[in-house]
């Protein structure tokens, strides 16, 4: 997945680079493509913790899939986004505001979708949804709206993480990566770095050399794709502190 960056001026002057959301604030009343373009790869990347949030509220796997699909039908066009307030940008409080928003609509005006309707606005794996959710744990107290923070930071890792492994593929260096990718993912002491030099034939010293710029390009990534869905820059370290605040539980 390529980090898509557009170039813009503040009202200073001064130029920065315009991130998917940022764009799609800045052109929410005008017709441009790119625009369209970048809150379509929001949507395709940020659909499941929607999905699992209106399964939370009651709806069975049929309808889930249906209300999601008609969601993003919705949210697609051009004129849904004029209530998205600049001030305050961030892509997963609109997106939930705008769900629930939906939700109420559907049930006032009776207007659910129907199964096999063909609005939605892009096919959703239903199995694979429903298989994930699943797996998802059972916890007592946990609102809909915090599972649905918490589904979010999961596809915003799973997302850095499979650009990683895309970054190592390309380089030849897939083999690997699918062996440190525990050091990234899983909790420190799993495998111990002499275990791990060990089993690839490498000296300790260079395997924490490796798994250093390993982590620190992980950050890297994660920095971009949390700035995909703020509205400025300047916003991408408090969004990142209160994504791990909710990781942390």
């Amino acid at each position: 997945m390529s980090s898509t960056h557009f170039r813009r001026q503040d009202a200073a002057g001064v130029v920065f680079n315009t991130t998917r959301w940022s764009l799609v604030l800045s052109a929410a009343e005008e017709n441009q493509p790119a625009a369209a373009q970048a809150l379509e790869h929001l949507c395709r990347a940020y659909w499941y913790p929607l999905y699992s949030y209106i399964r939370r509220r009651g709806n069975n796997p049929d309808e889930a899939q249906d209300l999601t699909q008609a969601f993003f039908a919705h949210i697609l066009e051009k004129n849904t986004l004029s209530s998205a307030d600049r001030e305050r940008g961030r892509f997963r409080t609109f997106l939930l505001t705008a769900l629930n928003n939906f939700l109420v609509n559907q049930w006032e005006r009776g207007q659910r979708q129907k199964r096999g309707s063909g609005q939605g606005a892009f096919s959703l794996d239903a199995l694979i949804a429903e298989d994930r959710f699943d797996l998802e744990p059972v916890a007592t107290g946990v609102t809909p709206e915090r599972a649905f923070e918490q589904r979010w930071v999961e596809s915003l890792l799973e997302t850095v993480l499979r650009r990683l492994e895309e970054e190592s593929a390309a380089s030849g260096a897939a083999g690997k990566f699918d062996s440190l990718k525990v050091f990234l993912v899983e909790d420190r002491g799993t495998v111990s770095f002499a275990e791990m030099a060990a089993r690839l034939g490498m000296t300790e010293a260079a395997l924490k050399g490796v798994v250093r710029r390993m982590r620190s390009r992980y950050r890297e990534l994660l920095r971009e794709e949390v700035a995909q869905t703020v509205g400025h820059p300047s916003e991408v370290d408090s969004e990142i502190r209160y994504l791990i605040s909710v990781l942390q539980g």
